[in-house]
């Protein structure tokens, strides 16, 4: 079973990726340092450091769908 608590929802507008909120210090519409092309590597299990923008907090992205990024740790409370 999936940890919901560890996804985190994302959107992709032409080839930006972004965040509505991010999940350590709460600033909104979150550019990621992402390219459409590492989330199908990301897909195929390569594993990838992400650092946030805006606060410099850091997670592990292990698996990702169209919708949300799976991470190594909790990223939501539900």
């Amino acid at each position: 079973m999936i940890p919901l608590e560890n996804c985190l929802p994302y959107d992709k507008l032409m080839n930006d990726i972004y965040v509505n909120e991010c999940p350590f210090c709460g600033a909104d519409n979150v550019l990621l340092p992402l390219l459409p092309q590492e989330l199908a590597l990301i897909r195929d299990g390569k594993k990838k450091l992400l650092v946030f923008p805006c606060c410099h907090s850091r997670v592990t992205i292990v698996d990702t769908d169209s919708d949300y990024l799976l991470t190594t740790q909790q990223v939501r409370s539900l």
